[in-house]
């Protein structure tokens, strides 16, 4: 059996380094995670790509919300995804759902095509779809190489069951990475349980602003921020590579 596998979703430059330091073994770069991640800046994908050496898949998103793109959205991607093809990255993660909730095969196709060569994950849209086992195989002709999953679920935990049954629909046709809530306290219970062997987590703490002077009552400017922390990314690691 091969080891398991840690994806770490990075939110910055240095988020993607703590990552990287603490022995990930790729990661998904992306901004705004409390909206669930959207496509990063191009001076952030151009110093990650230049500075690290794990593999950085890039996240496709234009906005928060739900998957159903409308034909300027979908430029947007394709033209992001050339971006990506131009700086060297090693794959993009993608997703778009139609209205009804199935996997929507025609705009997939225009940014599979735009990536070309790079690896493509599909990412939790396939969560929000209306028959995720119908979906399932929709991606997997779509060529992805993997599906991002919480089963469904809020969580990984919650959705472990779902999750294998997912693994083992797309045994040796698609990688299945569950994600969602992975903690170092419940990574081990979540490997197990989903008998997946991707997983993905953003691994943060909280990081102390260096400012001195802190404006009081700004209500979205806090200055302290969530970024990856190495030492949570290597007791993950460890723990998996434990089982």
């Amino acid at each position: 059996m091969t080891a398991p596998l840690l994806e770490i979703a990075a939110n910055s430059l240095a988020s993607a380094l703590a990552a990287q330091e603490g022995g990930a073994d790729r990661i998904e770069l992306c901004e705004n995670l409390g909206e669930g991640g959207t496509t990063p800046s191009h001076g952030t994908l151009s110093m990650v790509r230049d500075k690290l050496r794990i593999p950085v898949y890039a996240l496709i998103r234009p906005r928060g919300g739900d998957f159903l793109y409308d034909e300027v959205e979908l430029e947007t991607m394709r033209r992001d995804i050339e971006h990506c093809v131009r700086l060297g990255c090693d794959g993009v993660v993608i997703g778009a759902l139609d209205a009804d909730g199935d996997v929507d095969a025609d705009a997939c196709r225009v940014l599979m095509a735009a990536a070309g060569g790079l690896g493509a994950t599909f990412h939790r849209a396939f969560d929000a779809a209306r028959d995720r086992a119908q979906a399932l195989q929709d991606i997997v002709a779509l060529g992805c190489e993997r599906v991002l999953t919480s089963g469904g679920a809020n969580d990984a935990s919650t959705g472990a069951a779902s999750i294998a049954d997912a693994v083992r629909s797309g045994a040796g046709r698609i990688r299945v990475m569950a994600g969602a809530g992975i903690t170092v306290d419940n990574v081990r219970e979540i490997a197990a349980r989903s008998e997946a062997q991707e997983f993905h987590a953003s691994a943060r703490s909280l990081r102390r602003s260096a400012m001195r002077h802190r404006q009081q009552g700004l209500s979205g400017l806090e200055p302290d921020r969530m970024q990856t922390d190495a030492a949570v990314v290597r007791a993950l690691v460890e723990r998996l590579r434990g089982l």
